[in-house]
């Protein structure tokens, strides 16, 4: 292994991922001109190489190989190595990302990918073993010199691939669209096949949490109201929040579980996983008032508060998976360390966390989880269930004392706009859920970050940095930023969110929009020109930007009476709609606006005195489709026009469709309203 004395190219950059490989004897590039004019001027090929901070074997090959003097000079003398951050630029990654599947190879991190000095990819794959990477090196080194012509050929064909428009590769069309229940509920039920009706989420391994499927399926099932997708719904997050994946002792998730069944996590967690399980428990909850969704929510907003949240407000990315070179380090236990922190309590609480002597997972480690209820574990075990959540939080608290003490794995501290929104949105939703004035305090403190330092001339910045070289924002950015603001509208009633909200819509429908295709690109047509502009359409552990943006121009098209924010947002659920109802899996936020379509809209307007407390108590029922404007006089947005508060009191119009109700004096009224909207 070898570390150089003096650093590469990569020691200025805003990425902890790409400034851990400064010292690497590899001489790497960041992405951009200076690398890529070089591979032009010196006629070589270049390497691309993708990760991010909290990925394992991204460590494992920079350990293996770019640590590897042999390997390095290698690298060094035959390419133009550049290292790239795919949280940072996630534009690169998806190219290249698509070109290695264009190849027929299997996607993934770390992805290093072979490219002619135009940017053209020919080769790639994920990670390598030392000696197959120095092996592929070398093979490349020779076809480079001596078959160029032919790598040109299938550079030029991959490159042709990566321009064929969505359109034409999905078959995207516009066969007319009508939303209806029945379909709605066709997809719920071919969503049934994919069940794990045992331990909850899909049927396979590792198990992803996955929030879009679930939130999918709380709002279509407030329509089709089918008892086993609620039952589903709540084993899945029940389950999730007694396994390894959730952190038992100081709350917040992991990214996935290798196994099926919840219990052994990859330990890092991820902001954008956490904002978006924040907002889904707390739903949950509005559903089924279980306490233990209360508690999950309330315990990761205080882990997230407590280790990844800046001084700023801003929101640190991710936690690493490892800790002292070893995975969850940081989380398990030894039977001893249980003994000796926990004291007396000990066999108590070893019993409640299933583990063992000899520990349950690895190494003679245990990975803290859960198999009966608080209530049930009581109950077994002849306790006071009051005596025993005191006990129970005792124990927790000195657990968290203790694992102060360790070291603690790496963090990554890029603050990324998207991200950052969608944990503010998971803040809002928990404030509609459970009225914790600190959540709401929370939100806007980040709010405010976000507008005072990733907005800038009505657009967006990806990442919060205090260096020069700025990268614009991506759609999801937007699209994340723009339901956060409308969200944090709707739950203060502050005029600037909302307005900042429209700005965002008009400058995203502005330099992102193509009229032609009736979707929104994923690159600022301001941004870096790249081998390709591609659009994001489907569904993953993020939601697409596209099925985000399609959403944001509904509610914003119903909040203000935008007819042309519908109309876009009518055209892009159109081109899709085949597609959700064949196969709705990968497409369950579109799955989601679908499920608005099909039923009437409700627009809420609340006018007097008592407008938050109206809202506040309102907005603790889970009412998905749904937009509220309100304020102590009428106002002048459409909703406000010319409504005023009646007899005196706080009232309420409840409307669908621009058609309304009779104004009423009481939440309880307007929920019943709510509830006629068929």
């Amino acid at each position: 292994m070898s570390h150089s004395k003096t650093p590469n190219k990569l020691i200025n950059s805003t990425s902890p991922y790409l400034k851990q490989h400064a010292y690497n004897p590899v001489q790497w590039h960041p992405w951009g001109n200076e690398a890529l004019r070089k591979a032009k001027d010196e006629d070589k090929p270049i390497i691309i190489s993708i990760g991010y901070s909290a990925c394992h074997w991204c460590h494992v090959m920079e350990r293996e190989s770019f640590e590897n003097d042999e390997i390095a000079r290698a690298m060094n003398e035959g390419f133009v190595c550049i290292k790239v951050d795919r949280e940072e630029r996630p534009d690169v990654d998806q190219i290249y990302m698509e070109a290695i599947q264009t190849m027929g190879l299997n996607g993934g991190w770390p992805l290093n990918v072979f490219a002619l000095p135009d940017q053209k990819p020919f080769y790639g794959g994920t990670y390598f073993q030392p000696k197959q990477w120095l092996h592929i090196l070398n093979s490349v080194q020779q076809a480079f010199h001596e078959k160029r012509n032919e790598l040109e050929n299938s550079a030029a064909a991959f490159a042709r691939a990566l321009v064929v428009t969505d359109t034409e590769k999905y078959g995207l069309a516009d066969h007319g669209f009508s939303a209806n229940i029945e379909a709605l509920s066709q997809m719920t039920f071919s969503m049934k096949d994919h069940f794990d009706r045992r331990e909850g989420g899909l049927n396979k391994a590792p198990k992803f949490p996955n929030p879009s499927i679930w939130k999918f399926l709380l709002t279509a099932n407030s329509i089709v109201k089918d008892t086993e997708i609620h039952d589903q719904i709540m084993l899945t997050l029940m389950k999730m929040a007694d396994g390894g994946i959730y952190d038992q002792v100081g709350g917040g998730f992991a990214r996935y579980s290798v196994d099926g069944r919840w219990f052994a996590p990859h330990f890092e967690k991820m902001l954008y996983d956490n904002g978006q399980l924040i907002s889904l428990y707390s739903m949950a909850f509005q559903v089924s008032k279980e306490e233990r969704y209360k508690e999950v929510v309330y315990d990761t907003i205080e882990f997230v508060r407590r280790e990844l949240t800046s001084p700023e407000y801003g929101f640190y990315s991710a936690l690493d998976a490892d800790s002292e070179g070893e995975e969850g380090n940081f989380y398990v236990w030894t039977n001893e360390e249980l003994e000796h922190v926990l004291g007396d309590d000990a066999d108590l609480i070893k019993r409640y966390y299933q583990t063992s002597v000899d520990g349950n997972w690895e190494r003679g480690l245990n990975i803290l989880h859960i198999k009966q209820t608080l209530a049930d574990f009581a109950k077994s075990n002849g306790l006071d269930i009051d005596g025993f959540k005191s006990t129970l939080r005792i124990a927790k608290s000195k657990l968290l004392v203790q694992r102060k003490n360790r070291i603690r794995p790496e963090l990554d501290d890029k603050i990324l706009t998207g991200w950052n929104a969608l944990m503010m949105k998971g803040l809002i939703d928990a404030y509609h859920a459970f009225g914790e004035p600190s959540f709401m305090d929370l939100a806007q403190k980040n709010a405010s970050f976000i507008q005072g330092n990733l907005m800038k001339n009505g657009s967006l910045l990806r990442t919060f940095s205090k260096a020069s070289d700025e990268i614009h924002g991506y759609l999801d950015d937007y699209a994340f930023t723009i339901d956060a603001f409308l969200s944090l509208y709707q739950a203060t009633f502050q005029r600037n969110w909302l307005e900042l909200a429209m700005e965002l819509s008009e400058y995203t429908i502005k330099h992102f929009y193509d009229p032609g295709e009736e979707l929104f690109f994923y690159t600022d047509d301001r941004s870096e020109q790249l081998i390709a502009r591609k659009k994001e359409i489907f569904d993953n552990v993020i939601p697409a930007s596209n099925s985000a943006m399609a959403q944001n121009l509904f509610l914003l098209g119903n909040l203000l009476e935008r007819e042309s924010y519908l109309e876009i947002s009518e055209n892009m659920i159109s081109k899709i709609a085949t597609m959700i109802k064949n196969d709705p899996q990968y497409l369950t936020n579109w799955g989601t606006l679908y499920a608005f379509r099909a039923q009437p809209s409700a627009e809420v307007a609340i006018v007097g005195e008592d407008y938050l407390s109206f809202s506040h108590e309102l907005q603790k029922h889970f009412i998905p489709n749904k937009v509220i404007s309100a304020d102590d006089q009428s106002g002048d947005l459409p909703l406000l026009k010319d409504r005023v508060a009646t007899e005196g009191k706080t009232t309420v119009y409840v409307c669908f469709n621009k058609s309304c109700k009779l104004p009423v004096h009481s939440v309880n009224e307007a929920l019943q309203q709510l509830q006629e909207r068929n």
